[in-house]
């Protein structure tokens, strides 16, 4: 009966489709101790873009600090594509556009930030910047001391949304 086969093959992609979603409607996503999870890598070897749950979740949270004039600026991009900014108690929120968001996406699901240290901090140096990012339910500290490529392309996405 092909009408049967054909009902089976939808029914089997909806429960397959349906497997995929969150039960929780968009909180903070958990770090699983899979490493694979939240990135899915493509045949060409490259991470595709990590999942969002809506406005609710923050995908990325960083703050800068200290240097000569004791800055504290802070960034905030959510799930939905909203970015807050912080820059010395003025805040401003806006929509990314949806190029950018998908690049910060990829971003964030990165394989090698995995590899990445909770904390690198030249405690040595006067008067860095410190860099502290929350996403995907880590802390990473650091001042941009030590090389982390994938860690710094991430800072310098985030920065383009801070005021000049």
């Amino acid at each position: 009966m092909p009408g049967s086969t054909t009902a089976a093959a939808v029914c089997a992609v909806t429960v397959l489709g349906l497997a995929g979603c969150s039960a929780d409607g968009g909180g903070d996503a958990a770090r699983s101790s899979d490493p694979s999870a939240g990135a899915m890598i493509t045949p060409s070897g490259r991470p595709s873009a990590v999942p969002t749950a809506g406005p609710r979740q923050k995908l990325v949270t960083m703050t800068v600090s200290g240097g000569f004039a004791g800055v504290r600026r802070e960034v905030v991009v959510r799930g939905d594509g909203t970015v807050r900014t912080t820059d010395e108690g003025d805040t401003e929120v806006r929509r990314s556009g949806a190029a950018r968001f998908a690049r910060l996406r990829t971003l964030l699901a990165d394989p090698a930030l995995d590899d990445v240290p909770a904390s690198t901090v030249d405690r040595g140096a006067a008067d860095l910047f410190r860099y502290t990012l929350r996403f995907d339910g880590r802390t990473v500290v650091t001042d941009r001391s030590v090389r982390r490529p994938s860690l710094d392309r991430l800072i310098d996405a985030l920065e383009e949304w801070l005021p000049a």
